[in-house]
């Protein structure tokens, strides 16, 4: 027999067959309690959050009228029947808009030195140890921080001053440069896990057409990674916006935006005022502005403003896997 007629009849080798996946039925039981409880876990987080997105929805929209939106809230000790929530919103956004500007480029260069750089690498290991640290430090020990610094005579350009000579350190200069804090640790981890997720032969290939390692982290590395940046950026404001302890201590607890005289904007900026974290502390049910109401109006206009700003950050997210061809 030759050999063409040998291969012609032989019986092609079977295909392996696949395994099949294995049912929950068959896992042991301590597995299969675990897998349950992991279920419940998520059920019971996801019913928490609409429980308290609706609650506020509900409240909310019941005593926000518009007039609360555009009106400044009136110096009383009952704020049941004056004025509205405009100071505290224009706060909210003059405060994380400072914090951002500060954190945002402090945050990528950071993430960059520490993926693209890293030397030397003991001074490496310490920067990271500390943007860590800041991201488990309370918000109230930043601001005891925050007050002891920039109360000192040579800062007292950034804050008023008594007619004693007495640096206050409160000012929106003083609690968005505290807040970038906040911000920098999220920004720093988006960044650095973006830009270890670029293959090596992007920078590689960059290198071979003989771009130095500058040119190819701001012209090829970071075009790459911004929807990333971005995400970081808008968790950071969500970071900003949410916190509380930091305004009251070194922003002050006046609901309107008092300036410090001079120039209009920087008056505004060395001045003192509130944000919605704080008007709504101070006027819940604990708090002693006496308008609950109003307290629920403005927690539900914060609440939308944290839903967008994580809205954004899906999209990004969204957005930013699609352009890496992984979804």
């Amino acid at each position: 027999m030759s050999s063409e007629t040998a291969t012609a009849g032989a019986v092609p080798p079977a295909k392996p067959r696949s395994k099949p996946r294995d049912s929950i039925g068959s896992w042991p039981l301590t597995d299969r309690i675990a897998y349950g409880l992991c279920w419940a876990a998520g059920l019971a987080l996801c019913a928490i959050a609409a429980w308290i997105v609706l609650y506020m929805a509900i409240k909310g929209v019941s005593y926000l009228k518009p007039g609360l939106l555009v009106r400044s809230p009136v110096g009383s000790p009952d704020q049941s029947g004056s004025g509205g929530f405009l100071d505290p919103i224009e706060g909210t956004f003059l405060v994380t808009a400072i914090g951002i500007v500060v954190a945002a480029p402090l945050g990528v260069a950071v993430a960059v030195w520490l993926s693209e750089f890293g030397r030397p690498a003991g001074l490496a290991r310490a920067v990271e140890s500390g943007v860590e640290t800041i991201a488990g430090t309370p918000s109230v020990v930043l601001a005891i921080f925050g007050l002891l610094i920039f109360s000192k005579s040579f800062l007292a350009f950034l804050s008023q001053t008594s007619a004693g000579g007495a640096v206050f350190g409160r000012s929106f200069l003083t609690a968005g440069l505290i807040m970038s804090l906040l911000a920098i640790p999220l920004i720093v981890g988006a960044t650095r896990e973006a830009l270890a997720q670029i293959p090596a032969h992007v920078r590689e290939a960059s290198y071979a057409l003989g771009k130095t390692k500058a040119t190819t982290i701001r012209r090829v590395l970071l075009p790459s990674v911004r929807p990333s940046i971005a995400s970081g950026i808008t968790l950071g404001m969500g970071r900003i916006i949410g916190d509380t302890a930091i305004i009251v201590i070194l922003l002050g607890a006046s609901l309107r935006l008092e300036g410090a005289g001079g120039a209009p904007i920087l008056s505004i900026l060395r001045g003192t005022g509130s944000t919605l974290t704080s008007y709504v502390k101070e006027n819940s049910p604990a708090g002693e502005g006496n308008a609950p109401q109003k307290a629920y109006a403005a927690a539900f206009v914060l609440l939308v403003i944290v839903i967008a700003l994580n809205a954004i950050v899906m999209r990004l997210s969204r957005g930013g896997a699609r352009a890496d061809g992984t979804l």
